[in-house]
């Protein structure tokens, strides 16, 4: 289902708010701290030209974020950004000094960074990449994650170190929890939704993920006509629409939100010009974006900066899984989660319905961009879906 975008701040220039933070500045911000970290290499870029053909398009880009910094997700590159800022910010605030990214290893700000705790929900990426942040600077972390988080992702939180708490419920009931201790305990919250009051750490774990569309535009060979970005509570689709429309202007490429239809909150809020909160039901395969109210920040990036919003069904995300698993002649293979795929599900989709190919005006001139968010971070589930491992499908047995 695709949905054009007419709410009245479309195509306005970004809250100042949120140029400050995920506009240039902001991505020079992430790029310098990307510069002090282990393995900061960039993701690659892949070019898909045997699929782009298949479906009658110019050009596929794949910006692979199986490998960043390794955890296997593009969130790596918020929570982790996140927790180390403001462990920085109070040893600062405590010791009466300036201290910088190049810093975290400085025992006084490890001793420290040691006073805090930060909790954060999650699907699974985004508890790792705080766990991660925790460690890297010597704070702790407790993540909490709710009934439909696999074990193999609670596991893979834990080895970080993180102590983890069991949430009944959905992914919002999880971020409502952990919340609500955090209060309690004198906790810092490392969210990457938002709410009233509490903008400015979601809008820093945004802010790493501007990496990604900094170095696409240097790896890219020509500037994309498209672009499909899956969402969650939207921070990974708001932090690319607004670099889209920072780094491009008038000539930015259409931009197009891609939901699973089985938890499509910002579609339902742009469809009703207004936040909502849907009601949940039958699961959706594409876990990692199974959320049910939307990130007030990220909805205002969108609604200002995004073109279209549609949803995908759970076949396109396996079928997308499948395409890119077992690659077109000449195509190089590329592991992508359920989740991860979610983009390419979204264009199959849309290249499969005729009204909402013209409406996006894709042909055969058009040069698409997308996200693979992540791997294989469930690999079970990853075997269960494609019928190969992981190993199998690197190594390119097909």
């Amino acid at each position: 289902m695709l949905l054009l975008n007419t709410h009245p701040d479309f195509k306005s220039d970004l809250d100042p708010r949120d140029l400050a933070m995920l506009g240039p500045d902001g991505a020079a911000a992430i790029g310098r701290h990307l510069a002090t970290r282990e393995n900061p290499m960039p993701t690659p870029l892949r070019a898909l030209p045997g699929l782009a053909a298949a479906l009658g398009i110019g050009a596929l880009f794949v910006k692979d974020e199986g490998q960043r910094l390794g955890l296997g997700s593009f969130k790596a590159l918020g929570g982790a950004y996140a927790v180390i800022r403001l462990a920085i910010e109070e040893a600062s605030r405590q010791l009466g000094r300036q201290f910088d990214d190049a810093d975290i290893g400085d025992p006084a700000l490890r001793k420290a960074a040691a006073t805090m705790t930060f909790a954060c929900a999650t699907d699974g990426n985004h508890g790792r990449s705080v766990a991660q942040g925790a460690g890297l600077v010597g704070a702790k972390a407790v993540i909490f994650v709710h009934g439909g988080v696999s074990a193999e992702r609670v596991a893979a939180i834990a080895r970080f170190g993180a102590e983890m708490v069991r949430v009944a419920g959905t992914y919002d009931d999880s971020v409502r929890e952990a919340a609500r201790v955090a209060a309690e305990r004198g906790w810092t919250v490392v969210s990457d939704t938002s709410w009233e009051g509490y903008e400015r750490i979601p809008g820093l774990v945004m802010q790493g993920y501007t990496a990604i569309a900094s170095e696409a535009f240097a790896q890219l060979p020509q500037a994309p006509t498209h672009v499909f970005v899956q969402a969650g509570v939207g921070g990974i689709a708001a932090a690319m629409a607004a670099q889209m429309a920072t780094h491009y202007g008038a000539a930015r490429p259409l931009f197009t939100v891609v939901e699973p239809e089985l938890a499509a909150c910002l579609f339902e809020a742009a469809r009703q010009g207004r936040p909502v909160t849907i009601a949940h039901g039958k699961p959706t395969v594409m876990a990692m974006l199974e959320c049910y109210e939307p990130s007030p920040i990220a909805l205002r990036v969108l609604y200002r900066a995004a073109d279209a919003f549609m949803t995908a069904t759970d076949a396109d995300a396996v079928e997308a899984m499948n395409r890119l698993a077992r690659p077109t002649a000449g195509d190089s293979a590329i592991v992508a989660g359920e989740s991860g795929a979610a983009g390419l599900a979204g264009l199959l989709a849309a290249m499969r319905d005729p009204e909402a190919r013209t409406a996006l005006k894709l042909d055969a001139r058009s040069r698409v961009l997308l996200i693979n968010t992540e791997g294989a971070t469930d690999p079970a589930r990853y075997a269960e879906l494609v019928g190969l491992s992981p190993e199998q499908v690197l190594a390119g047995a097909a």
